[in-house]
C-alpha cells in the first residue's frame, strides 16, 4: 500500500551543521548529543525510505528548504483503512535550500574528518596508483567588484572541494584559499561548495589536472552572490504528514 507525506518544522534550532563532528553515523552535535543525518543531498526515494525505516525513532537531520514543499512517497502496509494522520518525528533538524546540481552526487560539509588510508596530505604533492595528491588555491571574489565577499553578510567563510576531506576557511581579506586535495588522474570536473553562516552555494568546475606545478593548481572563483549564495535556515522539529490520498482523489 502506497502512502504519501510531506515534511513540515515544528521548532527552530540555531546550532551550526558546518561546526558539528563528523562521524560514521552523521554529524554530531554536541549540544543536543545527536547525530544529525545529512537529508540534503538523498533522493526523494531515499529520503522516503529513511523515514519509514526511522519513523518511531528519534531523528536529527539537515535538509533543504526546497524538501518541505516535496511529497513523498513510501509502500507500507496499514494497519487501518484511516490514512489521515499525522507522525510527528521528535527531531532536531538543520534545513539548507542550497541547490544541489545532482542530488545523487553527496556534497560534504565536514570538518576535521580523519585523513584518508594510505595519504598523508600535506603540500607535497605525490602520486600513488591512479591518485593524485595536491594542493588547490586560488581566490574567490565578487563577480561584479572583483573583491572578496563581503565578510559582514558571509562572515567566516569557508570552501569545500570533492577529493579533499577538510574544509578550510577563506581569507576575508583577499579572498584566498588554499586547500588539500586527493584525486584519480582522470578527474575533470570538480564539486565546490562554499559556506558561510547561514548561507551557501554549491558548483561544478572543470579542472584540468595537467596544469599541476609544484605541487600546486590554481582556481580562481568568481561568484555572483546575490544569485549564488542561497540562505539557509537552521531549524528543528521535524514532522511528517501523511496525506490522505482518498481526500486528493475527490477533490
Amino acid at each position: 500500500m502506497k502512502k504519501k507525506f510531506s515534511l513540515e518544522i515544528k521548532s527552530p534550532c540555531q546550532e551550526n551543521f558546518d561546526k558539528m563532528i563528523p562521524n560514521a553515523n552523521g554529524s554530531f552535535c554536541s549540544s543536543c548529543a545527536k547525530n544529525v543525518i545529512d537529508l540534503s543531498k538523498k533522493t526523494k526515494t531515499e529520503v522516503a525510505r529513511f523515514i519509514a525505516e526511522n519513523k518511531d525513532k528519534s531523528i536529527c537531520a539537515r535538509l533543504k528548504t526546497s524538501q518541505l514543499e516535496e511529497e513523498f512517497e513510501i509502500n507500507e502496509i496499514s494497519k487501518s483503512n484511516n490514512f489521515k494522520y499525522a507522525i510527528a518525528v521528535a527531531a532536531s533538524v538543520l534545513v539548507t535550500s542550497s541547490v544541489v546540481s545532482q542530488e545523487k552526487q553527496p556534497v560534504k560539509t565536514e570538518l576535521g574528518c580523519s585523513e584518508p588510508t594510505g595519504f598523508k596530505l600535506g603540500k607535497i604533492a605525490y602520486q600513488e596508483g591512479k591518485m593524485v595528491s595536491f594542493v588547490l588555491s586560488g581566490k574567490i571574489l565578487e563577480k561584479a567588484t572583483k573583491k572578496p565577499l563581503s565578510s559582514k553578510k558571509y562572515p567566516e567563510l569557508q570552501i569545500f572541494v570533492s577529493g579533499s576531506n577538510v574544509s578550510v576557511k577563506v581569507d576575508p581579506k583577499t579572498g584566498a584559499y588554499s586547500i588539500p586535495v586527493v584525486l584519480d588522474k582522470k578527474t575533470t570536473e570538480l564539486h565546490i561548495t562554499i559556506n558561510s553562516s547561514d548561507y551557501s552555494s554549491s558548483k561544478t568546475m572543470k579542472i584540468d589536472l595537467s596544469q599541476i606545478r609544484n605541487n600546486s593548481l590554481i582556481l580562481n572563483l568568481s561568484i555572483d552572490s546575490e544569485k549564488e549564495m542561497q540562505n539557509h535556515q537552521i531549524m528543528g522539529g521535524l514532522g511528517v504528514n501523511y496525506i490522505d490520498t482518498k481526500k486528493t482523489k475527490n477533490s
